[in-house]
């Protein structure tokens, strides 16, 4: 065999301890880098606080994080030709530690969104290439259950951030929320080098896409500010979001141009010519973008409308990973041998019951009757990753699978910040539709207002403490409709995406090439 051969040919699947280890580093490095993009969330008062600004510039934290994450996402598979794999991978998690420590240290606001764009940069090929080495570690009949490993660390992470930043918050200070990502970080780099280093990827130098790379942060960047925040501008009332969103899609055809007629394209798009990956990114980003979407849009339900902390709010959520904890090792292991479409519909059809389920709340919902769904949720998620990433990544060779699957998680993670805008503007406008249709009928002859006022007064309000009371209700009920609407909605989109998911054509015996 020739040395370029041995060169392009994958390490054997690992063994025993070796692959024991090698899951929980990036594992952790996964659920790390997830929890990072929810966890600053409910920090963000106590951090505008401390900083001296305002909590609408505050969520500059958040917004520049996605930013430099969506920009560098797809650059993933270029980075790993050039670089390798491996030492890739232990770059970003070790540079992903020291700006979580700047950040923790930063004495100004933008200090802080200075160490946030490094950081959301550097977490950019985490994700991808955690996948990508969980796939060579295991044998290919095994895939199903690598996926399963690295499908639960993202989908309990996003749960768990908004928790334990709040918990952090409130009873430590809001550094120790980039703090304690540093232990962790360490542990998972130091478990990385021991198991991986000696099965780093073959590397090539490829000549830097200057033009691409250029057009890619332009559009992408464009576009985040612009989810991020077109509700608090008004959308296209704005001038600025108008801006963008020109710069946004001019940007995006060009670089799409550029990039189908490059020779050495930054961002690879031929992979949208292949039916199953088109399918199933699809599918994927649908889908999670319903599902981050619900998943914003439920605490702040519950915290500004039906009395919740943020704690509370937090474990209302908290146990949709019962279920995902469970379940996702069972499917995982036998994904290989099922139709991965079948798996999907479940999923979906979990999903659309759940929301389902929500789509019945109304204002006197109790803890027990919001946590019923929360658990069913948890199925979902351990029958949704699972089949629609194999289903991506199947047939492909080895050596691209780190640019498809930053591809792929690129388009997941913009319809989740697409799904997060979207459910909070329908929000907003259904619930303001919702009020001015309930005070039509709420007047001084109406029967039904008389009668609510005389028993608030009874109760000891005066007139005036009584016409809030009934306002704050009408506002309760308003928004809880506008909340159920989108619930019902999104049930219906999920039960849409069965159709889509049945165009694949998966080959009858699956094999995801390992990285």
């Amino acid at each position: 065999m020739s040395e370029s051969a041995m060169a392009q040919t994958p390490p054997p699947p690992l063994k025993g301890a070796a692959l024991v280890v090698g899951t929980i580093a990036l594992s952790l490095a996964t659920f790390m880098n997830v929890l990072d993009t929810s966890i600053a969330n409910v920090s963000i008062p106590a951090i505008a606080g401390d900083l001296g600004v305002s909590p609408d510039q505050g969520t500059w934290v958040i917004t520049l994080f996605g930013v430099a994450n969506a920009i560098s996402l797809p650059l993933t598979g270029w980075l790993a030709q050039r670089f390798g794999q491996v030492r890739l991978f232990l770059t970003s998690v070790l540079l992903f530690v020291l700006a979580s420590w700047l950040c923790g240290l930063a004495t100004s606001f933008e200090m802080l969104l200075f160490f946030r764009i490094v950081q959301g940069a550097v977490a950019g090929p985490m994700i991808p290439l955690s996948q990508t080495l969980l796939l060579s570690s295991y044998p290919p009949q095994k895939s199903g259950m690598a996926l399963g490993m690295w499908a639960l660390t993202t989908l309990v992470a996003p749960v768990a951030g908004p928790l334990l930043g709040g918990w952090i918050t409130d009873n430590i200070a809001w550094p120790w929320i980039f703090y304690i990502n540093v232990p962790v970080g360490l542990a998972a780099a130091a478990l990385t080098w021991t198991i991986y280093r000696h099965r780093e990827s073959p590397k090539k130098s490829l000549p830097i896409d200057g033009v691409g790379l250029g057009l890619l942060v332009v559009w992408v960047g464009s576009l985040q500010v612009l989810l991020d925040k077109g509700k608090d501008l008004d959308w296209f009332g704005s001038n600025q979001i108008v801006i963008l969103a020109i710069v946004a899609v001019i940007g995006f055809s060009l670089f799409v141009a550029w990039e189908l007629t490059e020779a050495h394209p930054v961002v690879d798009l031929r992979f949208f010519t292949r039916r199953n990956f088109l399918i199933g990114t699809l599918s994927v980003s649908l889908g999670y973008g319903a599902f981050f979407g619900n998943l914003v849009l439920l605490p702040l339900w519950l915290q500004q409308y039906m009395g919740y902390t943020a704690t509370l709010a937090g474990l209302a959520l908290a146990p949709v990973g019962i279920l995902a904890m469970l379940l996702t090792p069972l499917v995982g292991k036998h994904s290989q041998k099922g139709d991965p479409r079948i798996l999907a519909t479940t999923a979906f059809l979990i999903f659309a019951l759940v929301l389902w389920l929500r789509g019945g709340f109304n204002p006197q919902a109790d803890f027990g009757t919001i946590m019923v769904p929360t658990i069913i949720q948890g199925a979902a998620m351990a029958f949704f990753f699972i089949p629609l990433v194999g289903l991506t990544l199947s047939g492909l060779k080895p050596q691209d699978v780190a640019s498809a699957s930053g591809l792929t998680n690129f388009v997941r993670i913009t319809m989740g910040s697409f799904g997060t805008s979207i459910a909070t503007t329908l929000w907003s406008d259904r619930a303001a539709l919702h009020h001015a249709r309930l005070v039509e009928h709420v007047s001084a002859y109406d029967p039904a207002t008389l009668q609510a006022l005389a028993n608030l007064q009874t109760s000891g309000f005066t007139d005036g403490q009584s016409r809030g009371m009934l306002n704050q209700l009408i506002d309760q009920q308003a928004a809880t409709w506008a909340a159920t609407d989108i619930f019902n909605a999104s049930a219906l989109l999920f039960l849409s995406l069965i159709a889509v998911v049945w165009l694949a054509r998966p080959a009858r015996t699956r094999r995801i090439a390992p990285g």
